[in-house]
């Protein structure tokens, strides 16, 4: 790198960061207005005959500009984006990825990939990549670790039963960068390919994007995960799979490669029916398959489950349908939660994007002035976490408890509580390539994406959540997700629910293929 473009990293980390530490005071407005027209803006900031520094210099300009406009904005969203984007313009010379040299499977799944011995049977494993495996590098889908960690020296502790029933661990899986963003896209290893559609390429989501395609293609039949903000959920519900979000602390995070580890890091099961992730959590907590089998046997028909239905604003029509009819063809007693839970839920779910964005700075703040290896939009969010940090962490953290205790006086009315994975069906991947203004309308695609996730507010809380596939009518999306979420260490109930909407689906899809035999005799 020159001197010229060292000059331009450096002027544009100082000039982001002085506007992190003195945020507008101003709270109201709302966002979409100011991005109106970003295209032709970004592309007039980036005239080819310009110097590397006057085209940051015009950048800074141009956003300071938009951030001043924005200090009668309540939406602290809105301003957060906007940082992010000034960085995304100043860094975008500095953060170089060699994208291509890295190791991948063919559907980019996996970062190491180690096919299981033809003649071996059994369950094969794989592990998302913030897991330590001893003598493997943990590269947290990141250039710079891969390039510049050191293997593991011993196993993260949630391997311990695996590693103790010799376990076939087929490999490391992908994910986003830092575990850091919802859509799965990763620059430098490649992009894991959702199968869901056969028609588009859909995101796969993120983060835990490789440990879903893992499952959803065959190449793993238990894939572990971590789950920050919806990072094992929000994968299974864009692959078609079925994901486990466990209790706050119930499995170790010693050796994970930490998020927010104070307050809503987990690990947990993926795969493609509930019987397998009932494997994969017998393999996080010794005895859990026994559990599991009790709480079948306590409630065997889903006519004894209460479930509380939550509807959210700007869910897809189709979604809530399928939603409905899920759990009415399940038999389940479902009772509508009000306009007040629907409230706490909102807040819940700010607080806990502000708790995982603030974790994402605390853990990763170390990164943030490497000029190689480290993409532009990691670093925006990791600078997006310093600003929600500073302004919105300490107060979000003031409301948790009163949260929990929303969720622990609801569980006495109702066992579990189902809602959406996702407001709408996964998005297509987003063109990636190297422009600012690409760099910018993935950043703004990672912002949409937060939104239309369910899931932070049950990390906020520590409870557990199931997301679970069930039929949609769609012409290129055969499939939506279910999220149930239930009180504290209840995994073996959700999962017997999870089992009770599975047995109704396949029954509605026998129907069908009777319906269809019939008609061609």
């Amino acid at each position: 790198m020159d001197q010229e473009s060292n000059d331009v990293c450096e002027f544009g980390i100082i000039g982001a960061r002085r506007l992190l530490h003195h945020p507008s005071a101003g709270d109201r407005g709302v966002l979409a207005e100011h991005f109106a027209g970003l295209r032709p803006v970004f592309d007039a900031l980036y005239n080819v005959s310009d110097t590397a520094r006057e085209r940051v210099e015009r950048s800074c300009r141009f956003v300071i500009n938009r951030y001043n406009e924005m200090r009668k904005c309540c939406c602290v969203a809105a301003r957060s984006i906007l940082v992010g984007l000034l960085l995304i313009n100043c860094l975008s010379g500095c953060a170089i990825l060699q994208s291509g040299s890295a190791r991948k499977s063919p559907d980019r799944a996996f970062i190491v990939y180690w096919p299981p011995p033809k003649e071996r049977k059994g369950l094969r494993l794989a592990v998302k990549d913030l897991i330590d495996m001893k003598g493997v590098v943990t590269t947290a889908g990141s250039e710079y670790v891969a390039e510049t960690g050191q293997p593991a020296t011993s196993d993260a502790a949630c391997l311990a039963i695996s590693r103790a029933r010799n376990i076939q661990i087929v490999g490391k899986t992908n994910l986003s960068e830092f575990a850091v963003a919802p859509s799965g896209i990763n620059d430098f290893f490649g992009t894991p390919r959702s199968p869901l559609s056969k028609k588009s390429k859909l995101i796969p989501g993120g983060s835990s994007s490789g440990s879903a395609v893992a499952v959803a293609s065959g190449k793993a039949d238990v894939a572990f995960g971590t789950d920050t903000a919806g990072s094992v959920r929000v994968p299974a519900a864009c692959c078609g799979i079925v994901g486990l979000k466990t209790t706050f602390g119930l499995v170790s995070l010693n050796g994970v490669f930490p998020v927010e580890p104070k307050h809503l890091d987990t690990v947990g099961p993926m795969a493609k029916d509930v019987a397998q992730v009932v494997e994969g959590m017998d393999l996080l907590q010794d005895g859990f398959a026994a559990r599991y089998r009790a709480a079948v046997a306590a409630k065997p028909l889903a006519k004894n489950i209460r479930i509380g239905r939550l509807y959210l604003g700007g869910t897809d029509r189709r979604i809530d349908k399928a939603i409905d009819d899920a759990l009415a063809r399940a038999g389940f007693q479902v009772v509508p939660l009000d306009q007040t839970f629907k409230a706490k839920w909102d807040q819940a779910k700010k607080d806990g994007d502000t708790v995982a964005a603030a974790g994402a700075w605390i853990s990763d703040r170390k990164y943030f002035d490497k000029l190689i290896g480290i993409s532009a939009r990691t670093k925006a969010i990791i600078a997006l976490g310093e600003f929600d940090y500073t302004v919105n962490y300490r107060n979000a953290l003031r409301r948790q408890a009163a949260w929990q205790q929303a969720l622990r006086q609801t569980f006495k009315k109702v066992d579990f509580i189902a809602l959406p994975t996702l407001q709408r069906l996964p998005p297509g991947i987003p063109l990636v390539g190297r422009s600012a203004l690409l760099e910018a309308q993935i950043a703004l695609f990672e912002a949409e994406m937060l939104g239309l996730q369910n899931t932070v507010a049950v990390n906020y809380a520590g409870n557990p959540a199931l997301a679970i596939p069930i039929p949609l009518e769609d012409k290129t999306i055969p499939a939506t997700s279910l999220q149930l979420v239930g009180p504290r260490s209840s995994e073996a109930g959700l999962l017997n629910a999870g089992r009770l909407v599975e047995v109704s689906v396949q029954r509605l899809i026998n129907q069908s293929l009777l319906a269809k035999s019939a008609r061609t005799h």
